[in-house]
């Protein structure tokens, strides 16, 4: 149980969330690996489509972690809140600030290496298969006020204050 990347969440119901680049439990395309932590990969983040969130809806909070990195508690690679309720999906590379793709007043927190930005998957030699668990949390709150440069887990904590509805699809990737 406590291996499961959701064995603490607050149980709430589910909705859709899938995406054209990968499907549940499938390899990461090459360009989701990274490029930064040298796998190889162009760091771009996958296209995400959600459907059937509650109607009392009103933002959405996205994360994405791998809880088999060898450091006791995981690795988030992608952290983004406040994205408006109206929102049902993000496009390919929306993860690059450079990219202009996120809609706006989302707001990207750093990820473990203090980027804020996607990180692409980058299990360490010889650690063989890692699970990236992409989750889009509906919220019931317009905004989060949350202090600048906090982490993926201050986010995740109030998110579990205003979680009404979890979205969840987890791609892998193996050692370059």
């Amino acid at each position: 149980m406590a291996n499961h990347p959701n064995w603490r969440l607050p149980e709430v119901p589910k909705f859709a969330l899938t995406s054209p680049d990968f499907e549940e439990g499938e390899t990461l395309p090459q360009w989701a690996r990274s490029g930064i932590a040298g796998a190889g990969g162009e760091d771009r983040s996958p296209t995400l489509h959600w459907d059937g969130a509650p109607s009392g809806t009103r933002s959405f909070a996205l994360t994405c972690f791998d809880p088999d990195a060898p450091t006791g508690s995981g690795w988030w690679h992608w952290a983004v809140y406040n994205i408006p309720a109206k929102v049902t999906s993000l496009p390919q590379d929306a993860g690059n600030p450079d990219a202009g793709l996120l809609p706006s007043g989302a707001i990207t927190l750093p990820n473990e290496l203090r980027l804020e930005r996607y990180l692409g998957a980058a299990p360490p030699s010889g650690h063989g298969e890692h699970r990236y668990v992409f989750t889009v949390s509906a919220l019931d709150v317009e905004r989060l006020d949350i202090p600048v440069g906090s982490t993926p887990a201050i986010l995740g904590f109030h998110i579990a204050s205003h979680i009404v509805a979890r979205a969840q699809l987890t791609g892998v990737s193996e050692t370059a």
